[in-house]
């Protein structure tokens, strides 16, 4: 099983981030400049503070009819972001997701974000090694003669 330590190994831990106090117009902007779904919040000191995703944005700014350039960040985060560890396992990350129904999964080490793992990255990390799994079994059974059968 990949840890997250590998995934972000592989993709790089580049993580794009934006303060609290922001308008949420920012965070959108950067989002579409980027080509990416959320954002993590960090205090001025560059603690986690929360997450802002695209939802985040549509149903607390859209929907309620607030205003994007007038509604700071810290107003329609998810405040207690669900967090996991360098060493945490692409299937238990992807339970996690499952369950929760979120999409993004910032990584803390001693209370420092590290990177950020999507569902697309977990969902790739899952296809990838039940495909090498796939073709282990298939050469395991290619190499060996039936049940029942002997060699010449």
């Amino acid at each position: 099983m990949r840890t997250v330590r590998q995934l972000l190994e592989s993709k790089g831990s580049e993580v794009f981030s934006i303060g609290p106090d922001a308008a949420v117009i920012d965070a959108i902007r950067l989002m579409a400049e980027k080509g990416i779904g959320a954002l993590v919040v960090l205090e001025p000191g560059g603690r986690l503070a929360g997450i802002v995703s695209e939802r985040d944005y549509a149903r607390k700014i859209v929907l309620e009819g607030r205003s994007s350039r007038d509604t700071p960040v810290r107003d329609i985060m998810t405040a207690d972001a669900v967090t996991v560890g360098l060493d945490d396992d692409a299937p238990a990350c992807m339970q996690l997701v499952t369950e929760r129904r979120i999409r993004h999964l910032p990584v803390v080490v001693d209370g420092k974000l590290v990177g950020l793992v999507s569902i697309g990255d977990l969902v790739k990390a899952v296809i990838e090694e039940q495909q090498f799994e796939l073709e282990h079994l298939q050469r395991y059974i290619k190499s060996e003669p039936a049940v029942g059968h002997r060699a010449p």
